[in-house]
């Protein structure tokens, strides 16, 4: 049934609820109804009595032969009257099994009336036996009646409500599978609009004026959907960008190696020239390798095995130390407690690069580094002194596409942010008076 579209699938459901109902009902009811009836005509039998016993005086029971036509009009109701000399006063003759079963039970009855029934022929005779004392004569007076009058109420009744059960049912079935065609409608409205994202066709919003489930799928889609506009035109800019960034290089090298198969140095000297070569070289090789590791970190799973205890304030202290030597204008300030953590020791060190990388680039004249840790948490704080980011700027700060403020396509900072994120450790960025904090927050169940 899987394979068959949902409005029919809902449809067989209610369907098949209903028909399961339907069987169901036409064993019970029959049931219930033949217990209903044998109570009507215990009820119709005490009925038939009250009227003979309040019609007639005792004495004039021996007259009951000629009224008992009179008397059988209540419902096909059948009397018989035994006096004490064992005389029977009967219109219509009964067999001599029934009059004995009769007998016997006038014998042991000990109440006044009591309800009996006996099987006779493949049929079931209900009767009533009632004893009366008046004048001190003791008579008994039996009503009785088959089941074919039950039987044929059961029956008449029966049918009628299974006429009504399959009109009903026929009745169902139709605005059932109008139902399941409108609850369906929209599912299949999605289906179709999300095949268009699938393939990058996503001009077309995603409207679905519902507040059910269907509706919060609809407005998640459509969330998705300005999410791939959004990324959509990062990637444009990006690409656009980043060609620039790494064609410019390229033109830069090619453009001084002609010069210098010409005899022509544009730096004035030979060397001068190879070193502004080996400078947009590096430049290249460096975008190239972040591509590359990114693509790395975002499309293979992050092996944890390779998580270790290390200490991160010696992995800083290393760090700074390299930056040190190419930036003699910068002072660096650490303020380090003794940290641990566990993690992959070479993924934490090109955080920390990337971050002081971007650090240094717009620092004026000092870093500050700050690494505490409390009992639930271990904060890293990296500062400079530098201008402030612009607010803008702040949300897509830590994405692969995000330009600088100088118009750099670095991917330095998403670097650092999908490893962090791959450690359960987060990182966000603020402004201070004079110029931007970075702050790495690392849960202590994480170390």
């Amino acid at each position: 049934m899987k394979n068959k579209s949902l409005s029919m699938q809902i449809w067989i459901v209610f369907t098949s609820i209903t028909l399961f109902i339907a069987l169901l009902l036409s064993f019970v009811i029959p049931n219930t109804l033949r217990s209903f009836f044998t109570e009507e005509i215990y009820s119709t039998l005490e009925s038939a009595q009250n009227i003979i016993l309040n019609r007639y005086w005792i004495e004039d029971f021996n007259d009951l032969n000629s009224n008992t036509s009179s008397l059988e009009d209540i419902r096909m109701v059948n009397h018989i009257v035994i006096y004490e000399n064992n005389k029977i006063a009967l219109k219509n003759p009964i067999p001599d099994e029934f009059l004995n079963k009769i007998k016997k039970d006038i014998d042991t009855q000990r109440v006044q009336n009591k309800r009996y029934k006996f099987s006779l022929n493949n049929d079931t005779v209900f009767y009533i036996i009632n004893k009366s004392n008046p004048l001190d004569n003791y008579n008994y007076l039996i009503s009785y009646i088959g089941d074919s009058y039950r039987n044929d109420l059961v029956y008449t009744l029966f049918k009628k409500l299974i006429s009504v059960m399959v009109l009903i049912l026929i009745l169902s079935w139709i605005p059932a599978l109008l139902l399941a065609k409108y609850l369906s409608k929209p599912l299949v409205d999605l289906e179709r609009k999300v095949e268009k994202l699938a393939s990058r066709d996503w001009q077309e919003p995603m409207h679905i004026d519902r507040n059910d489930e269907i509706g919060k799928l609809g407005t998640s889609i459509e969330d998705l959907r300005m999410q791939l506009i959004k990324q959509d035109k990062l990637e444009r800019d990006f690409l656009q960008n980043i060609s620039h960034d790494l064609k410019t290089p390229v033109m830069v090298i090619r453009s001084f190696l002609q010069a210098i198969k010409d005899d022509i140095f544009p730096k004035g000297d030979l060397d001068s020239s190879l070193d502004l070569i080996d400078e947009e070289a590096e430049r290249l090789e460096k975008r190239i390798k972040e591509l590359l590791y990114f693509s790395k970190l975002d499309y293979l799973s992050y092996e944890k095995n390779n998580f270790k205890q290390f200490s991160l304030d010696n992995l800083i202290v290393e760090t700074v130390d390299k930056f040190k030597f190419n930036s003699k204008n910068i002072e660096f300030s650490l303020d380090l407690s003794d940290t641990s953590i566990n993690g992959d020791r070479d993924k934490w060190i090109v955080v920390i690069e990337n971050i002081l990388d971007n650090a240094l680039r717009y620092a004026k004249r000092e870093i500050t580094i700050n690494l505490k840790e409390d009992n639930k948490k271990t904060i890293l704080k990296i500062a400079n002194d530098g201008p402030n980011i612009e607010e803008s700027t702040f949300k897509n700060l830590f994405t692969r596409y995000n330009k600088g403020n100088r118009g750099e396509f670095g991917l330095g900072l998403a670097i650092a942010d999908k490893i962090l994120k791959l450690h359960g450790a987060s990182i966000y960025a603020e402004n201070k008076e004079k110029g931007v904090l970075f702050v790495i927050e690392i849960k202590n169940e994480v170390r």
